[in-house]
């Protein structure tokens, strides 16, 4: 190993283990796996810091939230009380009344994050962390609730992602979001079979 790649290594290593386990992540979403929820829920607590060092602070109050929606789409896939014991929640579409509040409710996110970043930080990105992050939210909510729709939001908040990542020097959280990009498409794909 030559010494550059040593020294990024050991500079950058939570980020590379949040990279890591945010792949297992989104295979066990893709294969509707509730380990999808433990991944999830650690590498929300590794990009915590990650975020935090990179001024990226609506993505690091993400995280955050990512560690108790963690906790909910845990309890929703393993206790559902709509289910009998062998059943687990079924993938549906989202409903246009749904569409409705969660689009109205993004807004309202979005505009609250963004001002607060304005406001109260040094953020140099404030659009488009606050919108990366309103939109984020709102997915990850429709993921614990298994709405095939939410790969659509992912597809963009994605791609997105990985320029601003890029932009801001998060060389493996920037490959992670290109692969996320990719594997929403898949995710979109499979899920569909369900239907």
């Amino acid at each position: 190993m030559s010494l550059k790649l040593i020294d990024w290594l050991s500079a950058n290593y939570i980020e590379l283990a949040g990279a890591i386990l945010g792949l297992a992540y989104i295979l066990f979403s893709i294969r509707q796996h509730i380990l999808t929820w433990i991944t999830g829920l650690l590498t929300s607590a590794l990009y915590i810091v990650v975020f935090f060092e990179a001024k990226l602070y609506a993505d690091m109050g993400l995280q955050f939230y990512y560690v108790i929606i963690s906790l909910y789409g845990w309890y929703l896939w393993r206790n559902n009380p709509k289910l009998d014991e062998k059943a687990t929640l079924q993938v549906t579409l989202t409903s246009r009344n749904f569409a409705f509040v969660a689009a109205n409710a993004t807004w309202i996110i979005f505009l609250f994050i963004r001002f607060i970043l304005i406001r109260y930080t040094d953020s140099m990105v404030p659009n488009m962390d606050a919108a990366t992050t309103a939109l984020s939210i709102t997915a990850t909510y429709m993921l614990a609730r298994k709405m095939i729709d939410h790969w659509v939001i992912w597809i963009i908040v994605d791609l997105v992602s990985a320029g601003l990542y890029i932009y801001k020097g998060l060389w493996a959280t920037a490959i992670l979001f290109f692969v996320y990009t990719i594997m929403a498409i898949v995710g979109y794909k499979q899920w569909r079979k369900e239907l």
